[in-house]
């Protein structure tokens, strides 16, 4: 069994009631996870591990790239979830500051809109670089604590969620954060799904939208709502 701190024990039951209550509308549709094992450079044959993986959504689209994908979360109302719905992924429940997987396992590994949500982050980043191969890539999408979205509603409103340590860095912070760890940034990108939905409100009389190709945005990295960071080991 799985021993949490109290503070994990509280976000542990935040995501579980979460999940429960909300289950599938909590999370953005399958297609939207396209765009991370593309600027990953996805392969065939290429082992995958999703931290924070909730109900799936990552996973499930990474079959279509013929990866060998894993994935693990804190929640275990989540992975019930997903083992009810996909019982061929390898999913497990576990606390990301201590991975269940040996070192040099995997050839990429992402964790997408949690790692701002995670305690002791260096430990978590020190595990990350542990189980991912010597050319292991990285996609983490991280919240911004300059975007507007942040500094009106989370801080000037209050709406920040307490109970599911809801945290965001500035751009620097996030990167210094990530390059004293051990990384290497080969990218960033501003949040990809709300520059999609964006480009399909705007050009309404095309059916359908490429939503495995980057979406550039005039607005300077620094106001996006969120940072996709791509990694590699130094």
């Amino acid at each position: 069994m799985i021993k949490h701190s109290t503070e994990q024990k509280q976000i542990v039951d935040w995501f579980n009631n979460t999940y429960t209550k909300r289950g599938e509308w909590y999370l953005r549709p399958k297609h939207a996870y396209y765009i991370y094992l593309e600027v990953l450079n996805a392969k065939a044959n290429q082992k995958l591990l999703d931290i924070a993986c909730g109900l799936g959504r990552l996973l499930e689209a990474s079959l279509e790239y013929n990866v060998v994908p894993s994935g693990i979360d804190i929640s275990d109302v989540a992975i019930a979830k997903v083992k009810a719905k996909f019982p061929q992924l390898d999913v497990s429940v576990a606390n990301a500051e201590e991975l269940p997987f040996e070192d040099n396992s995997f050839d990429l590994l992402t964790c997408i809109g949690s790692l701002e949500r995670m305690i002791d982050k260096d430990k978590v980043l020190n595990e990350f670089l542990r189980v991912g191969k010597k050319e292991c890539r990285y996609c983490f999408l991280v919240r911004n604590s300059q975007s507007t979205n942040w500094m009106f509603f989370k801080k000037f409103l209050g709406l920040k969620n307490k109970a599911g340590h809801q945290d965001a860095m500035d751009y620097n912070s996030w990167s210094q954060l990530f390059t004293k760890a051990g990384f290497n940034i080969s990218n960033v990108y501003p949040d990809q799904y709300p520059l999609m939905k964006r480009l399909k409100r705007r050009s309404f009389w095309l059916k359908t939208i490429d939503y495995k190709s980057v979406v550039t945005s005039k607005t300077p990295i620094e106001k996006a709502n969120e940072f996709l960071f791509i990694l590699e080991k130094k």
